[in-house]
């Protein structure tokens, strides 16, 4: 098969890095004015998800320090809904994966899958909180304001969700998404943030947006009165700085990696335009991608795959790297099996390309539309082909940076390291 000749561009985005940001969690907290809402030696836990947010290390240990200045005894509990097979060992060790260990923020861990049903909504759905957190005098929320892999609201992904999903642990996350089914997505999150505000000690919210290049952009620091208008207003500023493909119209997608560190559906629904449906993009959603090849799992994902049912091709690698325990547990609580479901895979990348490029329609397989991306989170540099080149010479936020040559594979038949 003549393969499509492949370049390496950059995409050029405009967003701001917050260069300094254990500063800007110190000047966020200080305008909470903690001293007169904090008594010394009180209890105060923190929350760290399973999202492979940037900086987070540093963002913990930082406000460890500052609540230890006021007195307090701060403490961290991994909170990641049913990640990691539903077990606390396993949470624990993804926390300390992204470099969150008692070495280093100088605090306790407590991970529990455990949890105390602390109130009901309105609408008799029980509201769970993890155990840990429930005994702390209170809590501060840390999360990342982005936009849902699955829902569509004025609040998606932030403080909100690790209030419900995070901090609900296993059985929390499975109850809401049971309820979604019945109640939309805004009124579940309205309903039982409600709850947990009134009922769990919610202290302060500390929102993270990042940029399209996955560094820190804006930290905030929010009083719970304010987690509805503030979330609102930081989630439109998240999906104007969230990456993107460089083209709208796709006919092979491969991605080296997908893994929930990287996004809660593996690879970022957002990214590749199948937010709404499994395997092709809504009439007016974008982009519009014809197949998507996924090649590997990354380590930190611990063999989850969730997610992988939304590509039509992967390579056998990562069917070998499959926890299905865990992919099937996190699959089946968000409410979507098809999520797990295993593409058709082969055991060489020349084999899954050969495949995939005779089933986009009436194109040639060397002037085939093919991106290739490391993630749906690293896309400032990515490989497109070289069927793209004619719009990318009209584009101000594109360059090149290696022209086009031979799509190159190694003696075992598989792509050469991005």
């Amino acid at each position: 098969m003549a393969y499509p000749y492949m370049m390496r561009i950059r995409q050029h985005f405009e967003a701001p890095t917050l260069h300094d940001v254990a500063g800007a969690v110190r000047e966020e907290l200080a305008k909470l004015s903690l001293s007169t809402r904090i008594r010394p030696g009180e209890s105060i836990a923190i929350p760290v998800g399973s999202r492979g947010i940037a900086n987070i290390a540093l963002i913990i240990k930082t406000l460890v320090e500052e609540l230890k200045t006021l007195g307090a005894k701060p403490f961290v509990v991994p909170a990641m809904g049913s990640h990691g097979s539903g077990r606390a060992e396993v949470q624990r060790s993804i926390v300390e994966g992204y470099g969150v260990t008692e070495a280093y923020i100088g605090v306790p861990i407590r991970a529990t899958m455990d949890v105390v049903q602390v109130s009901t909504t309105e609408e008799g759905i029980p509201v769970f909180f993890d155990k840990y957190a429930f005994e702390a005098d209170r809590v501060a929320v840390v999360g990342r304001i982005k936009p849902h892999t699955i829902f569509t609201g004025e609040i998606e992904s932030g403080l909100h969700k690790m209030m419900l999903v995070g901090l609900g642990k296993h059985r929390g996350a499975t109850i809401y998404h049971q309820a979604i089914v019945n109640y939309s997505f805004d009124h579940i999150i309205n309903a039982v943030s409600k709850r947990v505000i009134e009922k769990c000690g919610i202290l302060f919210g500390l929102a993270i947006i990042e940029n399209q290049s996955d560094e820190t952009a804006l930290i905030r620091a929010v009083a719970p009165e304010q987690f509805s208008e503030a979330e609102k207003e930081l989630l439109i500023l998240a999906k104007k700085w969230m990456p993107h493909l460089p083209f709208q119209k796709v006919d092979v997608l491969i991605i080296d990696k997908i893994g929930k560190d990287v996004s809660g559906s593996g690879m970022d629904t957002n990214v590749i335009g199948r937010k709404y449906h499994d395997h092709h993009a809504a009439e007016k959603e974008f982009p519009k991608i014809t197949c998507i090849y996924v090649r590997d799992l990354t380590e930190e994902t611990h063999g989850n795959a969730t997610g992988i049912g939304r590509a039509e091709f992967t390579h056998t690698q990562l069917v070998r790297k499959i926890d299905f325990e865990s992919t099937y547990i996190n699959s089946l609580t968000a409410n979507r099996p098809t999520v797990a479901a295993i593409p058709v895979h082969y055991d060489t990348d020349q084999k899954v390309l050969e495949a995939a490029l005779k089933i986009i329609g009436l194109v040639q397989p060397e002037d085939a539309r093919v991106i290739r991306i490391r993630n749906t989170l690293d896309l400032k540099e990515v490989m497109v082909s070289k069927a793209y080149e004619p719009e990318i010479k009209k584009r101000t936020d594109l360059s090149i940076i290696e022209p086009a040559k031979k799509m190159e594979f190694s003696k075992d038949g598989n792509l050469l390291p991005f």
